[in-house]
């Protein structure tokens, strides 16, 4: 058996920048640290932060008065910080940069009077973060592609999910402007997104399968399984070994693995060294060499 590694695969600046928050905040105010949502889509890195000291809740409002509470990396809705006023509580923020700019395009276009569509899948937490900015529409590619009843000529401006397919992104964006005269496009897609599905595609030129190593919850990690599915080749996504039904790989010569941008590389290895191949090659398509500043709380 031969296992094709996908390079780049795994964390991404966004995650790493969010995980480091959540053990800095720890370390400087002391355990417990309130995380609101799971730092990352990982349940494994969540369980980690766990062990720290870090408590994951899903509202503000659960975290009690006056304690020290870290946002997810997928971006929070304004009435989340609202709450958090009311209750005394300090707020680090571990939203992603790149999602922290896609909502401000959200408000850049709304004050320029232009009408907002987002690209993105209905109930992820960025979509909600993202939503909370400004009105919007939500244009889901999973649901019935029914656009605004606005007039033609009204000024559009498209934003999308960071982490989202690349060709069905570009197919949405093609049904919006063949409807809309006057369009101004923010791809929004994040580099790590992109090039992960990219390496995805390599990959699915070179084997058999191709296992993506990671959460169920995770939208990045979700969209390769799509993407080795959409270019002819069997995938499936698992948390790590255990998840590994053996049956899947019998007479399987090659096999492709690649990982999603909140899954640890720990979790890769665990499943080669499961897998026992004769040969692992890497499979590298760019470098990335993206990092985020901290916030002014670890500077």
């Amino acid at each position: 058996m031969k296992v094709y590694l996908a390079v780049p695969r795994g964390f991404c600046a966004g995650v790493v920048r969010a995980i480091d928050i959540v053990q800095l905040a720890l370390k400087k105010f002391g355990p417990p640290i309130y995380v609101k949502h799971q730092i990352v889509h990982n349940q494994f890195v969540v369980n980690s932060l766990d062990e720290l000291g870090a408590i994951t809740v899903e509202n503000v409002s659960d975290v009690p008065m006056g304690s020290n509470v870290v946002f997810s990396a997928h971006g929070s809705p304004p009435e989340d910080y609202e709450i958090a006023r009311s209750r005394n509580l300090k707020v680090i923020d571990g939203t992603c940069p790149l999602v922290t700019k896609v909502h401000n395009e959200a408000h850049k276009y709304s004050k320029d009077g232009r009408k907002i569509i987002l690209i993105g899948h209905k109930g992820h937490q960025e979509v909600i973060g993202t939503m909370g900015q400004e009105p919007m529409e939500l244009f889901d590619d999973r649901e019935d592609k029914e656009l605004p009843s606005w007039n033609k000529e009204d000024p559009v401006v498209v934003l999308t999910q960071t982490t989202l397919s690349v060709d069905d992104t570009e197919k949405s964006i093609k049904s919006i402007t063949d409807n809309f005269k006057n369009v101004v496009v923010k791809n929004d897609l994040c580099y790590a997104t992109t090039n992960r599905q990219e390496s995805v595609k390599v990959l699915a030129k070179k084997v058999d399968l191709i296992l993506v190593i990671g959460s169920s919850e995770s939208s990045n990690c979700n969209r390769l399984r799509d993407v080795a599915i959409d270019n002819g080749v069997q995938s499936y996504l698992i948390n790590g070994s255990k998840d590994l039904d053996l049956d899947w790989v019998k007479d399987i010569d090659k096999i492709g693995i690649t990982s999603g941008a909140s899954t640890p590389d720990l979790l890769v290895d665990e499943v080669i060294n499961f897998l026992n191949p004769d040969e692992v090659v890497e499979v590298k398509i760019t470098d990335e060499n993206v990092s985020f500043v901290l916030p002014d709380e670890f500077k």
